[in-house]
């Protein structure tokens, strides 16, 4: 009995060493190999099934979590589905800026969301992807809503380690980062330039990492930039990511307003303002 004990007692001592040397979030990633599974692959069977027409979707596309840009393009009929997105798991609607067609998915919520229907854009014909998704006050720049240009962003997900070792930031590309940065002198857009916090876990804020992080001036927390950065510097491809401040996580009366049309009007004004000048890159070469 006494040697069964233990024995026990040993083993779980070996369990528990075992449990804290192992990181399986950075474990085995293997970041110079390819990956087996590609966004081509999947969208190529799903254009079969679905007898589809290959096509590709517009150069500029934008990624709407909450989906309130995409409702009210729909809403004001501004906005049209897109038949050809051949995505098993959203819907792509297209709307007009000038003479620049947009296309914008709605609904894809959280890191791997996210980074997935950023795969599939690139691979249909995507050459820029904006991200506009909303976010909870950390560091208070001013009162909400108001919408935060994300140079970088902690990476408290487990999608950027999939692309990237691990590191505390994901970074937004500097020459883009240069490029756009000139959109903070808009003065018809609330607007401002800096750090979040993106975790897959919206209720696990806790009131002692929310004070760490408001210490370290992070402005807000959202679910998607530092994914959607790891996966750009890794695959090479343009993407800009912005967070409209909106709430300060259910602690206040009337919280998580969006202002008027939820914001969409002034979401649309950023959407033009970087296709615009994005544009006038592509003009130039």
């Amino acid at each position: 009995m006494v040697v069964s004990v233990r024995l026990a007692f040993e083993s779980s001592k070996v369990i528990s060493y075992i449990m804290k040397q192992e990181k399986p979030i950075i474990e085995n990633k293997y970041y110079k190999e390819p990956s087996v599974f590609l966004p081509d692959n999947l969208l190529k069977q799903s254009i079969r099934q679905k007898s589809l027409i290959p096509k590709k979707v517009p150069a500029v596309c934008v990624l709407d979590p909450d989906g309130d840009i995409a409702e009210y393009l729909l809403r004001k009929g501004q906005a049209k589905k897109n038949i050809f997105w051949p995505c098993y798991h959203t819907d792509m609607y297209v709307f007009k800026n000038k003479d620049r067609e947009i296309g914008i998915v709605p609904g894809a919520v959280g890191s791997s969301f996210a980074v997935l229907v950023a795969e599939e854009l690139f691979s249909m014909g995507c050459k820029l992807l904006i991200s506009i998704t909303s976010a909870g006050q950390i560091y208070p720049v001013m009162p909400p809503p108001y919408f935060v240009l994300i140079e970088k962003a902690i990476r408290d997900e487990g999608t950027s380690y999939h692309y990237l070792p691990p590191s505390k930031f994901a970074y937004m590309d500097k020459t883009l980062l240069k490029l756009f940065s000139g959109i903070i002198k808009d003065k018809t857009i609330p607007l401002k330039r800096g750090v979040t916090w993106t975790t897959d876990a919206p209720f696990r804020e806790t009131a002692s990492c929310i004070k760490q992080f408001k210490l370290q001036k992070i402005l807000a927390v959202e679910m998607e930039a530092a994914a959607l950065y790891a996966f750009s510097k890794v695959k090479k491809k343009p993407l800009i990511c912005f967070a409209y401040v909106t709430n300060q996580m259910g602690k206040k009366t009337k919280d998580f307003e969006k202002g008027e049309h939820n914001g969409s009007e002034l979401a649309i004004h950023l959407i033009n303002s970087v296709a615009g000048i994005w544009d006038s890159v592509i003009t130039e070469r």
